[in-house]
């Protein structure tokens, strides 16, 4: 896995593509950026900020203010990886987003996305 050009690639590139899943699941951008939100501790201005400046993956969860506390209950299987194994912390983090959208696109409750 070339790690090196997935941290490169620009937020604002993967982000309509998560709302894209979501919504051809009957999901809103709304609940995308709730769970994006939730993770990297962004609020809908800031997150906004950064699909505006182009910020790739990186810097993007480099700038996060923090990352939520249960974020390592998110376990499971996401492109071939489990999550919960995944020794690079930011690529960790990257799959963390991925299936917290995967999570929402399968029609998961927010409570349980959310790991309330």
């Amino acid at each position: 896995m070339d790690t090196q050009r997935i941290y490169k690639i620009i937020f604002a590139s993967v982000y309509p593509l998560y709302i894209q899943k979501a919504e051809k699941k009957g999901r809103t951008r709304e609940e995308v950026d709730a769970v994006i939100c939730w993770l990297t501790g962004y609020d809908r201005q800031s997150l906004q900020a950064h699909i505006d400046n182009k910020s790739d993956l990186e810097t993007f969860f480099a700038q996060a203010p923090h990352l939520h506390p249960n974020a390592s209950k998110i376990t499971g299987v996401i492109c071939g990886y489990r999550v919960e194994d995944i020794k690079d912390e930011l690529m960790q983090k990257i799959r963390y987003m991925d299936k917290l959208v995967d999570e929402l696109a399968k029609g998961k409750a927010m409570e349980k996305i959310l790991r309330t």
